[in-house]
């Protein structure tokens, strides 16, 4: 029933209401004006009645009013007080009319000692935080830097008891290692608390290629990146660098001793608009290193005990915070402007108009004689500097035989060849000699015997420190080839050379199987996958035209680093790419990448696979690892292969290689997942990839080597998985149409996968023996 008011006609209101719609639609505009008008007249008579008059600022002579002053006086009033009664005279200030008057002196609040504003009267001063950063390749300069904080830490903080220390405004020293931290954390901008950082930093300087160069062009990079502030390290209350060397290599400044340590040195200043609170100090660790490092971190201490007191570094005179103080700084802020001087008068030239007279004296009878010019300019420090012959710039190689990389990769049993490539026999091929099984992503997904199989790298250098990587970060790292080019003959001879040279060797191994060892001379496979990035090699598609010329099948890996690279790259028999994380924020935590666009490359490189998965086979690994990328990244895992559509999908739990350098990176044992987690996550996964319809199963596992294999329905032939490739054909493939040739991965499709090694079953190869830790058999169930 409709809502009706008693004793009104409907019909009559309705037709009120008519006539007011039509009124107003009639009328609106002259209501509107109307009443716009009306707010402006009582806005105006609010305004001149109501509100006192402001004085004019401008002009107070001609509108000055017939007051005499207009400062402010004090009157007396008699108030009487609370408990006596009697009256009390009090001075009042009268309220001035005029604009108000600033006295000199302001009200001070508390700063810290870097002069930021802490906001309160009453807070105490701030904290100090000395990070301590050092790059070391031997363990020296580990040990003198971890030595130095703890000495530091006691001058600072003291020996006293924990009352004492927490009274003090230091906080103890933290040192942290330039491989293992986020450079932009620290680097580009400072992390921002209830303390101030001070930065000390112990370079040595090596004449190979390691994280030294990775941190210098970071410095580079972040300066002269227009994105990011000239100065993004100015929050520091200072820094000081200290420099080992070695005399023997390096017996001058001018020929490169400490030049590394010099070089972070001036970057430094740069982006901390010259906070330098100590000069650079410099030690041969062979010799002076310690009594050096000694002298300087007296420096340093003394530094900071007056930081504490004055809250500043002084004036920044040289020596103590001025950025240009050097010779090659002022010529790297050199603004283009060339002195003349007269050669006979010795008068310096003082405006450009001066040339021409110059240049008239100069001419006699239609013969110009020349004009004596001194290439010089003035820096910003007042003093002349002199044109200097700029350095030659000499390729460096990657790896020297007598650097201290090259000691560490042999000894970890690397074949180095040349001077970035190398070769390993992998703990699986040896296994394979012995019948005690092989690998999981050789025979049991792809049909791969591991004894057949070479790993080897054309590239030692990576682009990513990753938490689990298995080389200890003893390999060199960098974003761009910059180091000699070995030709890829040299490097395919001497993979194999190695290869074979380290197979016999294992001739009088008992245990080892006398036709595998056989069989072991005649390499048929080759995994681009030992350490390093192999796609990162300039020559990488002749030396796998090399390998398939003598139909060697190739597995490449890469991590999805370098887009260009890999849009270039020719056919390969399957391309392996590392799939770590599944967001941004875990990838960097993950592989630790030096590349600050690292997330945008790694999506490129993922649409470059989506384009080329009907040419080349793609395969994508996730290596889990638990409280890293194990958890909560189902979804993530699944954007990622909707994205590429990989042919294959590798997860396979981390491997602990239990050494300090992984715990350093918060890696332990408690990070490796167990089988049956492994297992829980490829089921979660799989069935997020189902609901979305992208059309893949479970196809195989290999228990023992924690691994499990997720394959595209594409490969799926009468309801069986064929992840087995036909190597035959893949080589005739190529043959007939070329390392460009549009063949499909289909086109080389193996036989079904045998069902020893499908989901469920295991995946150990029932010609094998597996054995425990101590060689002792493992009874099959």
């Amino acid at each position: 029933m409709p809502f009706e008011i008693p004793g009104l006609n409907p019909a009559a209101v309705a037709e009120v209401a008519r006539y007011a719609v039509e009124l107003w639609h009639e009328h609106r505009i002259p209501i509107l004006l109307s009443t716009v008008f009306l707010l402006g007249l009582l806005r105006t008579y609010l305004h001149l009645y109501s509100e006192p008059r402001q004085e004019l600022l401008v002009l107070p002579k001609i509108y000055e009013t017939n007051e005499k002053t207009k400062e402010t006086t004090l009157v007396d009033t008699e108030v009487k007080d609370k408990k006596t009664g009697a009256a009390i005279t009090k001075k009042a200030k009268t309220a001035n009319s005029g604009p108000k008057r600033i006295k000199g002196d302001k009200v001070r609040t508390k700063k810290g000692t870097n002069g930021n504003d802490t906001g309160s009267e009453t807070e105490g001063p701030r904290k100090i935080q000395v990070l301590v950063f050092y790059s070391s390749l031997t363990g020296n300069t580990e040990r003198y830097t971890k030595d130095f904080a703890k000495e530091l830490g006691d001058l600072l903080v003291g020996q006293s008891d924990a009352e004492s220390k927490a009274e003090s405004n230091f906080l103890a020293p933290q040192v942290l290692d330039l491989a293992e931290i986020d450079l932009d954390k620290y680097f580009v901008s400072p992390m921002k608390g209830p303390v101030d950082y001070f930065y000390c930093l112990i370079i040595p300087s090596y004449n190979i290629d390691s994280i030294n160069d990775t941190f210098l062009a970071h410095l580079d990079e972040t300066h002269n990146d227009f994105r990011i502030d000239t100065s993004p390290l100015a929050p520091l209350i200072g820094y000081s660098v200290f420099g080992y060397g070695d005399r023997d290599g390096w017996p001058t400044e001018e020929e490169g001793y400490c030049v590394q340590a010099k070089q972070v040195d001036r970057w430094m200043a740069k982006l901390t608009g010259g906070k330098r609170a100590f000069p650079l100090g410099m030690g041969d660790y062979k010799r002076d290193g310690k009594e050096r490092l000694s002298e300087w971190q007296d420096g340093i201490v003394d530094v900071l005990k007056m930081i504490e007191q004055t809250g500043s570094l002084g004036e920044g005179v040289p020596g103590s915070g001025d950025p240009f103080e050097s010779d090659e700084e002022d010529i790297a802020e050199d603004d283009g402007e060339v002195v003349y001087e007269e050669f006979e008068s010795k008068k310096t030239l003082e405006d450009v108009e001066d040339l021409g007279r110059i240049i008239k004296q100069s001419q006699g009878d239609g013969q110009a004689a020349p004009i004596a010019i001194d290439f010089t300019d003035f820096g910003k420090t007042g003093k002349t500097v002199r044109a200097r012959k700029s350095p030659t710039v000499t390729i460096k190689e990657m790896v020297p035989k007598d650097s201290p990389t090259y000691k560490a990769l042999t000894k970890q049993g690397y074949g180095i060849v040349g001077s970035h490539s190398a070769s390993k026999i992998c703990r699986w091929t040896k296994s394979a000699l012995r019948g005690n099984g092989s690998c999981y992503s050789k025979y049991s997904f792809y049909a791969i015997s591991s004894h057949l199989c070479m790993e080897a790298t054309p590239s030692l250098s990576c682009s990513n420190k990753c938490v689990f990587c298995w080389r200890h970060g003893t390999n060199p790292v960098g974003t761009s080839w910059r180091w000699v080019v070995d030709p890829p003959d040299l490097i395919f001879n001497g993979i194999k050379e190695n290869h074979y040279r380290k197979i016999r060797q294992m001739r009088g191994i008992p245990g080892i199987r006398s036709e595998r060892f056989q069989e072991a001379m005649r390499i048929r496979h080759c995994a681009l996958s030992l350490v390093g990035e192999p796609i990162f090699y300039p020559h990488i598609n002749e030396l796998l035209g090399m390998l398939h010329k003598e139909r060697i099948s190739s597995f490449l890996v890469c991590n999805a680093q370098h887009p260009d690279q890999l849009a270039a790259l020719q056919h390969v028999t399957q391309l392996y790419v590392s799939i770590d994380a599944s967001n941004k924020d875990s990838l960097r935590r993950i592989d630790r990448p030096l590349h600050r666009d690292f997330w945008e490359r790694f999506q490129r490189c993922l649409d470059i696979l989506r384009e080329r998965r009907f040419r080349q086979r793609t395969v994508f690994r996730l290596t889990l690892v638990k409280d890293f990328n194990l958890e909560d990244e189902i979804e993530g895992y699944a954007d990622l292969v909707e994205r590429a559509l990989p042919c294959f999908i590798e997860l396979k739990g981390v491997t602990y290689c239990g050494t300090s350098t992984a715990g350093a990176t918060g890696l332990t044992m408690a990070n490796v997942p167990f089988y049956q987690e492994v297992c829980d996550f490829v089921v979660k996964l799989n069935d997020a990839l189902n609901k979305r319809g992208l059309g893949y199963g479970i196809a195989a596992e290999h228990a023992h080597s924690c691994c499990v294999l997720l394959a595209s329905d594409r490969f799926k032939v009468d309801g069986k998985y064929h992840t087995w490739i036909d190597y035959d054909k893949f080589f005739n493939l190529l043959e007939e149409k070329g390392p460009d040739g549009d063949f499909a991965p289909e086109d080389y499709m193996g036989a079904a996968t045998p069902e020893w090694a499908t989901w469920g079953n295991g995946g150990f190869d029932p010609r094998d023996q597996r054995v425990d830790r101590k060689g002792r058999p493992i009874e099959r169930p």
